[in-house]
């Protein structure tokens, strides 16, 4: 779902070999935005985490050179580019909200003509929970999040639980990974998951606090996902 280098691609083309192109359509759209600005001239800069597998390859669908990392508040205040008034922006999907929409207007406050995307590049799966545990995380002694540890998305969703206010915040993989001395010390408890998380996980943990505590579950909607995507082409014909 990260997407790949097109190098990749290319040494698979080269080989004569069928594949698959899974990359999430919200990501592929950020592909495209990139190569547009760079046909335009523009040098592209890139909000997201070094390293990380989306990074890596939105990084490798352009040239080197033809794009900037900015991973930090510091690294939008001290960017120097070569020609200020040629910027375009892009960013990794699975980022802070709150932590990208700093770094943007860092940026756009020292270069006004930096060219933006047309709609938020964060995924919306990743907006919807982080704006959710921020509804919830004030009342929450203790906060589960569920997902991976390479998980940026279920990482964030861990920062923003702490900010804003829960007393104690973790990330899990699965109920097997439940502490329950922390959870015997609270009284309430929020849970999420990251955008990919399987919902069968979630329902583990319910499962398993529900096996030892008489729990109360409440559900806290604050808006309904309704987005679908096609499969490759090549599994459509």
């Amino acid at each position: 779902a990260h997407g790949v280098p097109k190098s990749v691609t290319a040494a698979v083309k080269a080989r004569g070999m069928t594949y698959l192109d899974a990359t999430c359509p919200l990501v592929s759209k950020v592909h495209i935005e990139a190569a547009k600005h760079h046909a335009n001239g523009h040098h592209i800069l890139l909000i997201g985490h070094a390293g990380h597998p989306e990074v890596v390859g939105t990084m490798g669908q352009l040239p080197g050179g033809a794009m900037t990392l900015i991973e930090t508040e510091e690294d939008a205040r001290n960017y120097r580019p070569d020609n200020p008034e040629n910027l375009a922006l892009v960013t990794q999907t699975t980022l802070s909200v709150d932590d990208t929409a700093q770094m943007i207007s860092i940026l756009r406050e020292r270069f006004p003509n930096i060219a933006l995307p047309h709609k938020e590049d964060i995924c919306y799966a990743t907006t919807n929970r982080q704006m959710a545990v921020k509804v919830i995380a004030e009342r929450c002694d203790l906060f589960l999040i569920i997902g991976s540890k390479t998980s940026s998305n279920s990482r964030r969703l861990v920062e923003v639980a702490s900010k804003s206010g829960a007393s104690a915040a973790v990330l899990i993989s699965c109920a097997d990974n439940l502490d329950w001395g922390m959870i015997d010390a609270a009284e309430t408890i929020g849970l999420s998951a990251g955008a990919s998380a399987p919902e069968y996980l979630t329902d583990g943990v319910i499962a398993a606090l529900k096996s030892r505590y008489d729990l109360g579950v409440k559900e806290v909607v604050v808006t309904r996902e309704d987005v679908m995507f096609q499969l490759p082409r090549i599994l459509r014909a």
